[in-house]
């Protein structure tokens, strides 16, 4: 197996033309995850790279787990209910073994499932487990998962890699896949054998039916891919799409996820040109949202609200004032509120600080948006990602489809008014109130300009023919389990 470690010149002199499929289908499937190697880690010590999560997600499923199209199947439950109007879920574990062979029993899952939603502060997800009140064991086989408030997409939150039903302190889950002890640096993940499964009814296992996961630079991923020793990579998003124009990636190799999400510039800082609402309204007026994504992918759709569609809202997403006009307009009332703030403030800074990670589709952004900001008077200065800023680059797919995830995780350092209306919708008694009030939150959220929409989010993946299973979805998620047809 070639070393992850390639320098990025000699990655990119690797990548050559044409389309992928000349591995055959009868050995292991090799996955590129875009990132750092994979490695097994508690999700409760902090986020995972997306190669932790790939691997958590392979070898520790949840009580349910996405399925090829990113809609719902059985994890470690085998069924469940949802009664109450989503404040009651009721699940019956299935017949599962932890991998010394023990039996996982209802107290595990509880157990597991209590260790993540406490240590879920360090977690994206905070925000949204708030609303569980209780989990408790029913029987042996059964749990109930109790809420505060009815959240009917609490399933999709469930699915995602965060909460993984583990034993600890030694991380340990049920599949369906599970790393080989050979598998050193880049582990050889088998399929998990049913114990309970009637033996003459079982396909034997084929060696096609393992998978090989390799963490690594997307650079590096692209050589590999381009040399025919890999199947897969996983994980793109803008930061590596430039270097799909040097990979010869073929059109039928290429897919592009249809992720639903945030891609945009939060608002962050209360002082100097962004603590008025007027002049946060003339940022999002000067940027073309249509040539900055055409730098990337002329399909690459721009969005100018906050919300991509109604979703759970009791309206339709909340518009700007001034959507309505065209961009030569547009600029012309950004650049006379730069005019008439500079006027009024002649010994303030017309520096606005972006933070952004580094990386090659960071940089052509960034060009799109120092060409804009500078065209109605301001200077766009590019800090570090964590460095202190007035405006902050989201890149984001929504884990599930709520409105409130889209306000919460918009709504970067908001004033206290403003997350006051978001907790509101949070707290609704009665999903016909939660709704208004997402409604109300997504309009004061919009006519206080906090985030400025430029597209949903861009992933893509790289996939040889042979993955006949394999499919893009909203989540963005592919499975490791759903990539071949036996």
């Amino acid at each position: 197996m070639r070393s992850p470690a390639l320098p990025l010149a000699v990655a990119l002199a690797l990548i050559s033309g044409g389309c992928q499929e000349r591995r055959p289908d009868d050995v292991p499937v090799i996955v590129s995850a875009i990132g750092g190697p994979a490695t097994l880690r508690d999700p409760a010590r902090g986020p995972l790279d997306f190669p932790d999560a790939v691997l958590l997600g392979a070898t520790a499923q949840g009580l349910v787990r996405f399925d090829a199209n990113g809609g719902i199947e059985p994890g470690v439950a085998e069924r469940w209910i949802v009664s109450d109007e989503g404040r009651s879920y009721i699940f019956r574990i299935r017949n599962a073994e932890w991998p010394d062979g023990t039996r996982v029993t209802a107290a595990d899952v509880v157990a597991s499932l209590r260790a993540a939603i406490a240590t879920s502060a360090r977690s994206p997800y905070a925000p949204f487990v708030a609303v569980i009140d209780e989990i408790v064991e029913m029987t042996p086989q059964v749990i109930e998962v109790r809420l505060k408030h009815p959240r009917p997409d609490l399933l999709k939150l469930f699915a995602q890699p965060e909460f993984a039903i583990l034993r600890r302190p030694r991380i340990a889950g049920t599949g369906p896949l599970r790393a080989d002890a050979e598998g050193g640096g880049s582990p050889l993940l088998r399929p998990v054998p049913d114990p309970y499964a009637v033996i003459e009814n079982a396909a034997a296992p084929e060696a096609a039916d393992n998978v090989r996961l390799i963490g690594e630079r997307a650079a590096v991923a692209l050589a590999r891919f381009a040399a025919r020793e890999s199947d897969l990579i996983l994980g793109g998003s803008f930061h590596d799409w430039p270097l799909l124009d040097h990979a010869g990636v073929a059109p039928a190799n290429l897919r592009v996820d249809p992720a639903a999400g945030l891609f945009g510039l939060a608002i962050v800082s209360e002082e100097g040109f962004t603590a008025d609402p007027a002049n946060r309204a003339a940022l999002g007026m000067a940027i073309d949202r249509a040539a900055l994504t055409a730098r990337f992918r002329p399909e690459w759709t721009p969005v100018e609200t906050l919300l991509p569609a109604q979703l759970d809202s009791a309206a339709a997403p909340a518009a700007p004032a001034w959507l309505a006009q065209p961009l030569d307009a547009r600029r012309i009332l950004a650049r006379n509120r730069v005019a008439a703030w500079r006027a009024a403030n002649p010994d303030a800074s017309p520096v606005i600080r972006i933070a952004m990670p580094r990386s090659l589709g960071t940089k052509l952004l960034w060009y799109g948006l120092l060409r804009d900001l500078r065209a109605i008077g301001l200077q766009p200065a590019w800090v570090e990602e964590r460095a202190d800023a007035d405006l902050r680059l989201i890149d984001a797919v929504a884990p599930y489809d709520s409105g409130r995830w889209y306000l919460a995780t918009a709504c970067r350092q908001c004033p206290d008014d403003l997350a006051t209306v978001i907790d509101a919708a949070r707290d609704a008694p009665t999903l016909v109130d939660r709704a208004r009030r997402i409604a109300e939150a997504d309009l004061a959220l919009t006519a206080a300009h906090r985030y400025i929409p430029i597209a949903q989010p861009l992933r893509w993946s790289v996939a040889a023919l042979r993955l006949r299973a394999f499919q893009t979805n909203p989540r963005a998620w592919h499975p490791l389990t759903h990539l071949r047809e036996r």
